[in-house]
């Protein structure tokens, strides 16, 4: 799987979550993100998918996660939290990743190639 920003174009890993396989039966899509913390992006979804919350502890940059069953984070930076997430993959290339999404909101687009 694929996204693209800003003409940067990263594979994603894809957990074998349920989650991650709803998400796949979304794309192609685009969807403007907001920025929070200068740490991750968020979206709503167009519906809500299926859920197996953890509590991860550390956040790594590149994690694609749901938060509640709607909203798309992803994550540009490392960093410690304590709430809950549904994991759906993982964005390759992180400092890329964060050169690209820091500090500003974001149209990011998914593909399945």
């Amino acid at each position: 799987m694929w996204m693209t920003v800003g003409g940067q174009r990263f594979a994603i890993a894809l957990d074998g979550t349920d989650a991650a396989r709803a998400f796949v039966a979304l794309v192609p899509m685009s969807i403007d993100m907001a920025d929070l913390n200068a740490n991750e992006k968020h979206g709503d979804l167009s519906r809500a998918l299926p859920t197996n919350v953890i509590r991860p502890g550390t956040i790594h940059a590149g994690d694609l996660m749901l938060y509640g069953s709607k909203t798309l984070v992803v994550f540009y930076k490392t960093f410690e939290s304590s709430y809950p997430y549904t994991r759906i993959g993982h964005i390759d290339r992180p400092v890329e990743l964060a050169k690209a999404l820091v500090g500003t909101n974001a149209r990011l687009e998914f593909s399945a190639n």
